[in-house]
């Protein structure tokens, strides 16, 4: 098969097309054949030498696929409720920049009716962390605010469509007008340009002075501290990602008088029966939405695999909003 390697840790030039043995799928799996590939952030960590891939994972980057089921064992696609032919999305723990990949049969998702495998490539990476972090770690309620950092990034257009499709009200922070207004237009209720506005300020102010509920934050570093600030009483902060530095200040009085929840995740170590549970999740609560089109896929651009380096530079530049895909024959 075709794939992407990544030849040494560097700029997105390290990223080489490659030749490599057909992956086989072994107990509790499913080969697919990839007709699209997300790319994401962790991609560009672990092409930096950030972010190893976990034990027994494929050194090929990409954690999330769409495409056909063409091999995995009969009966355990029957207690899944797919079978050969089916078109699934699914999470990986890597490989999915290649034309084959191996996925958990319990971490496989049916394309959404009516969505092709280019939008649906798009979804498994960032629907299970939304969902695990904001509605399941830190349990974000209806008529609660949600703020939500890095609005037009993959995780923010997701973020955005979940937290109103459960009847939140949504705050997202973006680097320009223009962002902020595509943010809005895909239905939040208010956006913060971080370059030209105090966003903890923002908050406080758009919320009377109450401080928003939750904070799904892919910053941290200073971010933090200036996201305590803002959060109502009993208010909730999680942590995704440190793009923004590991080290933060904390007012640990503020968490003890205003009852202040501080939390992080990362989603790719976790264990099968986890990233399992997230699956059902969503299956059950979410996949009804995106089938009818409650949710709607936000696709920036697609790149052909082999230009998986523009992909990357597309992506670090920071001009996208929502997702950007390799399409593979």
């Amino acid at each position: 098969m075709q794939a992407i390697e990544i030849t040494r840790s560097g700029g997105p030039e390290v990223l080489q097309p490659c030749t490599r043995p057909d992956p086989v799928a072994g107990a509790g799996e499913v080969l697919v054949r990839v007709c699209a590939s997300g790319v994401n952030r962790p991609d560009i960590l672990q092409r930096k030498g950030m972010y190893a891939s976990p034990p027994g994972a494929s050194d090929l980057p990409g954690l999330e696929i769409a495409g056909e089921i063409i091999a995995g064992d009969s009966a355990e696609l029957a207690a899944s409720g797919f079978k050969l032919g089916d078109h699934v999305c699914a999470l990986v723990a890597g490989g999915g920049y290649a034309e084959m990949c191996v996925a958990p049969i319990a971490q496989c998702l049916p394309v959404p009716s009516g969505w092709s495998d280019v939008e649906a490539a798009g979804l498994p990476e960032t629907f299970f962390t939304v969902w695990s972090n904001v509605f399941e770690r830190v349990h974000l309620l209806p008529g609660e605010t949600l703020l939500v950092h890095g609005g037009t990034s993959g995780i923010g257009v997701t973020a955005i469509q979940l937290g109103k499709a459960f009847g939140a009200r949504v705050i997202v922070t973006a680097g320009s007008d223009a962002k902020c207004q595509a943010c809005r237009d895909l239905g939040a209720d208010a956006a913060i340009n971080y370059k030209t506005q105090d966003f903890s300020a923002e908050a406080l102010r758009l919320t009377d002075g109450r401080g928003v509920d939750v904070i799904l934050d892919m910053v941290a570093g200073s971010y933090i501290e200036r996201g305590v600030k803002s959060l109502a009483e009993d208010g909730r902060l999680v942590v995704i990602a440190v793009q923004g530095g590991v080290q933060a200040n904390l007012d640990a009085g503020m968490l003890l008088r205003r009852r202040l929840t501080v939390t992080g995740s990362t989603l790719r170590p976790r264990s099968l029966a986890f990233k399992a549970g997230i699956a059902r999740a969503l299956r059950t609560r979410v996949w009804p939405l995106l089938e009818s089109r409650v949710i709607k896929p936000v696709v920036f651009k697609t790149f052909p695999g082999p230009q998986a380096t523009q992909a990357h530079e597309l992506m670090e530049s920071g001009e996208h909003l929502g997702k950007i895909v390799l399409t593979w024959p």
